[in-house]
């Protein structure tokens, strides 16, 4: 169950949101994940850091990087390390005293991931912004929403996660192939604006066809089209509809009674759209959502119940995958994806920071260790902190 990262050393600089994440994946996938937090930071969900699952599986020293002595023991962290990532603003980094420069002057082989919203050059890079903004200005939120309505939040899904931390990874795993091949390391600027564009590429190539106007609720894929949106049911819950292929397309005619209809509108028939999307409607309306999920089930109409994170728990498929486990008394996402001969699994809790000071500096070798836990510039965390 060592996960096929096993063996990789990584020191995460403490942040919130896509660069914890990021790291969490890493940790996940068994790399030996070391946080840096400062000394007594707070947990960005709430007071209490054992919640906070975007750092289970990694351990935590806590550093002063204002002092000389904090620098020093990360800098000696690095050298001893495969990855660093950090999710500061640029030039933060640099002004602490563990930027790229100083980082790979110790360690030439170490790759240096660096996640930020607006990256570290260009207009917007010194100003501050949120997923909202990353995935408004890259042009993923706009097509987000119904006609007439204006844009719809996702959550910070997009741009974070899917824009950020995942390319944040892809190209961490990339340099880490790169520097085994040559001994030498690089820095990756992975900014979510990037990553958040690159995930548009499919509509960019749809537009250039002129199979997608830039209005929303008007093309194929962001709920014009009646055979790929969502429908309210009898219990004020909603049903998925994805029929986008013709014989899905039968399936869903069929299951929904209408079939025999010789004046149902056709699939393709932009100009009766409106119409076909009232008939599909007025029969969602007539079961409740569960009655429809049991309605649809086994076949290939591509409808599925809308579900809540918290049902999404309990739903049989995913229940009988384990994409849901309980890990110390939470219910959280398994990791993924999935390995035939390394699986991956959760190991430990999200840390208290400096809960694994000691410990760290013990298992990565780091000299004076003694003196530098004696200085204020590192902060191990007593049992009853812990507790």
């Amino acid at each position: 169950m060592a996960g096929p990262l096993h063996g990789l050393r990584v020191v995460e600089l403490a942040g919130i949101g896509p660069g914890p994440f990021a790291a969490m994946l890493l940790a996940d996938l068994g790399a030996d994940v070391v946080r840096v937090d400062r000394i007594g930071a707070a947990s960005p969900v709430g007071a209490d850091p054992a919640g906070d699952l975007l750092n289970r599986g990694k351990r935590s020293i806590a550093v002063d990087l204002k002092q000389p002595a904090g620098v020093q023991t990360v800098l000696g962290l690095a050298a001893r390390a495969h990855v660093l990532t950090e999710g500061w603003r640029p030039g933060v980094a640099e002004r602490l005293g563990v930027g790229p420069d100083a980082v790979l002057a110790r360690n030439p082989a170490l790759v240096y991931g660096r996640m930020t919203g607006w990256g570290q050059d260009g207009p917007l890079a010194g100003t501050a912004g949120h997923d909202v903004d990353y995935i408004a200005v890259a042009g993923a939120l706009d097509p987000i929403g119904p006609a007439g309505g204006p844009p719809q939040i996702p959550v910070n899904l997009i741009g974070d996660f899917g824009g950020g931390s995942l390319y944040l990874v892809v190209g961490i795993l990339a340099a880490l192939r790169e520097a085994e091949r040559t001994g030498r390391g690089q820095v990756v600027d992975a900014a979510i604006v990037d990553g958040t564009a690159h995930l548009t590429t499919m509509l960019h190539a749809m537009r250039a066809v002129g199979l997608w106007e830039d209005r929303r609720g008007a093309n194929l894929l962001d709920g014009g089209a009646p055979f790929y949106a969502v429908y309210e049911t009898a219990d004020a819950r909603h049903m998925a509809v994805g029929a986008l292929e013709p014989q899905f397309y039968a399936e869903l005619v069929r299951r929904l009674g209408l079939d025999a209809d010789p004046d149902l509108p056709g699939q393709f028939d932009r100009d009766r759209w409106p119409e076909l999307r009232g008939r599909f409607a007025e029969r969602f309306a007539t079961r409740t959502r569960d009655e429809w999920t049991a309605h649809f089930a086994g076949g290939d109409a591509c409808v599925s119940p809308v579900l809540t994170p918290g049902e999404a728990t309990r739903d049989p498929h995913l229940t009988a995958r384990g994409t849901f486990v309980e890990r110390h008394g939470t219910v959280q996402p398994a990791p993924a994806p999935r390995f035939s001969a390394t699986p991956a699994g959760l190991t430990t809790p999200p840390p208290l920071p400096g809960q694994h000071s000691r410990q760290i500096l013990a298992d990565w070798g780091v000299d004076d260790a003694d003196a530098l836990l004696a200085s204020a510039a590192i902060h191990d965390a007593t049992p009853m902190e812990v507790r």
